[in-house]
């Protein structure tokens, strides 16, 4: 297995995304270890807002969220998931696991920002921001989920499978164009071309083709246990908890239903279902889920 690193020049004019480079080593385990890439903006001892990506996608993919949250007075922080983005990328899809994700995403989380902070999470962004909550939930003032879930077996939805089955198995496995077809808005040619510009070749891609068939969706898959685990844990969670899923999100429309009836942070918060909002709500909708993150950090008590 070789860790591959995208050459710099694939993000040369990638358009709205200013945003300095930071960098954290990750030890990925079998004597292993790679650079993570993440964004990192407003002051530094300000609080901190966490902003997970999911499936493929990676923190271009928070651009219009950014400066909103700055502004209201966060510490900002997105980074690119291993095998994602500007971060290293791992061109074995057997080495991408669900526990590896998560012991990855908090090793940099602990070493970044160990405050207590909001979390935006979204696709994989809750599959794993979810199961970190569960594991510390001190460790989070507020939680904003979107088209997300913890799933822990059961009976997968057609539309996942065909996901799951199109990532395995497509020759032609563009990233940009997916993002691209599961947003309500167009995105521009330069947009998809930011979306493409982590993946220069087939290998680069093993984590984008892994993701799917990793989320454990029928009993006895790996991940299954686990989650169940996390659940109640996860369901005691008495901090604000706000749901704002896209109404056109044909993968997890309808999943919100139980984080809200389980989460007990969940009960009386302003829950919206949003329009004109596919499964990258941060395309569509981006200053609604900015306020909702505002206004649940206030409400917390996280933000001023």
């Amino acid at each position: 297995m070789q860790i591959l690193r995208t050459p710099a020049e694939r993000f040369a004019g990638i358009p709205d995304y200013p945003f300095a480079e930071n960098w954290f080593e990750v030890d990925l385990g079998d004597g292993l270890t790679a650079r993570q890439h993440y964004v990192d903006e407003g002051a530094k001892d300000a609080p901190p807002v966490l902003l997970f990506h999911g499936e493929p996608s990676w923190s271009f993919l928070y651009r219009k969220m950014i400066p909103i949250l700055v502004d209201a007075g966060f510490r900002v922080l997105a980074p690119d998931l291993i095998g994602f983005g500007k971060s290293d990328k791992p061109d074995d899809i057997g080495f991408y696991t669900y526990a590896r994700h998560v012991a990855w995403l908090k090793q940099w989380r602990t070493a970044i920002e160990p405050r207590p902070a909001a979390l935006f999470c979204q696709d994989w962004g809750g599959l794993l921001g979810l199961r970190m909550v569960a594991h510390d939930p001190d460790l989070f003032a507020c939680v904003v989920a979107s088209n997300t879930f913890l799933p822990a077996g059961g009976t997968p939805s057609q539309a996942f499978l065909a996901w799951r089955e199109f990532a395995r198995s497509s020759p032609d496995f563009r990233i940009g164009p997916l993002l691209d077809r599961a947003t309500a808005t167009p995105r521009s040619e330069t947009e998809i071309a930011a979306y493409d510009a982590p993946f220069p070749d087939e290998p680069s891609k093993a984590g984008a083709r892994a993701f799917p068939a990793l989320v454990p969706v029928e009993d006895g898959m790996p991940g299954v246990e686990d989650n169940k685990r996390a659940w109640p844990s996860l369901a005691a969670y008495d901090k604000p908890f706000l749901t704002l899923f896209g109404e056109d999100d044909p993968v997890t429309k309808g999943s919100e239903k139980f984080l809200v009836e389980r989460i007990v942070g969940a009960k009386g918060q302003p829950h919206r279902t949003l329009p004109n909002c596919g499964h990258f709500c941060q395309e569509d909708q981006p200053e609604a889920l900015a306020q909702g993150v505002i206004d649940t950090a206030r409400k917390a008590g996280h933000l001023v």
